[in-house]
């Protein structure tokens, strides 16, 4: 860095005799700084410092009110740990046990007195040189920081869309428009919200539940879109789906997808016993496909398939409950209706 570009700095000069200040703000004056504010009161440093912003301090050691070394403790504590504000410490006491105090209390370096005005100049210059390099840094570090971040939002954002299109693909045959699954996901968030699940847990299940029936991709069509009931043998084919979406979302180090996994293999377990693949029962089925069976039972009832009709909401919802320790755990059911019944969720403000 030329020295020219340090010309523009601002001093901030303190000292309690005016002679002192006269003959610092001529030295400077004829090396070219003409930023300079200066007192002879060390108490108005703390104002000076948010007035005028300087890039270095030049200040006395004795002084009456608040001598320099308290005045260097102000200056360190209003900076933090983060701050680079260099104190160019002006003293004739040069004893080494002054020494050991000023740099204790965080002078940068020393100007004895009298002065030597190319010293003068010098010291000031390479405390400045090393200020600019440090605002230079925080500068860049900020913009990294930026970039980080904003990278970060990227690679999320592109997660989120990438859970969203695997959804749709999942139902892209029996729900071309994929609503379906982004319907399951938001009533899924919002019966988690109302079990007193944490802010991010909620957040992935939204958007791990989608994913329910991502097995689906290898059932065939003429099974997948059959009308009707299926037959025991179809039923068991059908069945699979759960094993294959597990199957197809397992190995992942995400933790949406870790949940996702466990969506797809558990979502049609029974809270009796009498679901599938495994047959689990109560608690041991996993809160978040607990959860999710419901969402997709309740929304698969209420929409139309090729395979069947769409029930009414108020018939889909006594279903919910007749199901209620049966089918479903008897507490995400009461959850369940009082979330209908107070209107919370837009898709479901059907109970007058």
């Amino acid at each position: 860095m030329h020295e020219d570009g340090l010309r523009g700095a601002r001093i901030l000069i303190v000292d309690d005799q005016m002679y002192n200040i006269s003959l610092l703000e001529r030295i400077l004056q004829r090396a070219g700084f003409s930023a300079f504010t200066s007192t002879t009161d060390p108490t108005e440093v703390e104002r000076l410092l948010c007035d005028s912003a300087p890039d270095i301090v030049l200040l006395d050691l004795h002084m009456p009110k608040m001598d320099g070394l308290q005045v260097m403790r102000m200056i360190r504590e209003r900076e933090g740990p983060e701050g680079y504000l260099p104190v160019l410490v002006l003293t004739a006491d040069m004893t080494p046990e002054t020494k050991q105090q000023v740099l204790q209390a965080g002078a940068n370096d020393f100007l004895t007195k009298p002065y030597d005005r190319i010293e003068v100049i010098l010291r000031i210059n390479n405390l400045l040189k090393t200020r600019m390099l440090h605002l230079q840094l925080q500068k860049h570090n900020l913009t990294l920081e930026q970039r980080v971040h904003e990278r970060t939002e990227e690679l999320q954002q592109a997660k989120v869309e990438i859970l969203q299109l695997l959804g749709r693909a999942s139902e892209y045959r029996d729900d071309m428009t994929g609503s379906h699954t982004q319907r399951v996901g938001a009533l899924a968030a919002q019966l988690a919200e109302r079990l007193d699940c944490s802010p991010r847990w909620v957040e992935m299940i939204r958007m791990a539940a989608p994913l329910h029936d991502i097995g689906k991709i290898g059932i065939p069509d003429a099974l997948l879109l059959k009308p009707g009931r299926f037959e025991p043998d179809e039923f068991e084919r059908m069945k699979a789906h759960t094993q294959i979406g597990a199957s197809i979302l397992e190995g992942s180090g995400f933790d949406v997808l870790k949940m996702a996994q466990s969506i797809a293999l558990y979502h049609h377990e029974k809270w009796n016993g009498t679901g599938y693949p495994f047959g689990l029962r109560g608690d041991a089925i996993p809160q978040e496909a607990r959860i999710v069976a419901i969402a997709d039972f309740f929304d698969a009832l209420t929409h139309e398939r090729p395979y069947k009709r769409a029930w009414s909401r108020e018939e889909a919802l006594a279903e919910v409950v007749v199901q209620r320790g049966v089918h479903f755990d008897p507490r995400i059911v009461d959850v369940f209706v009082a979330l209908s019944r107070d209107g919370s969720w837009s898709g479901m403000n059907f109970i007058q």
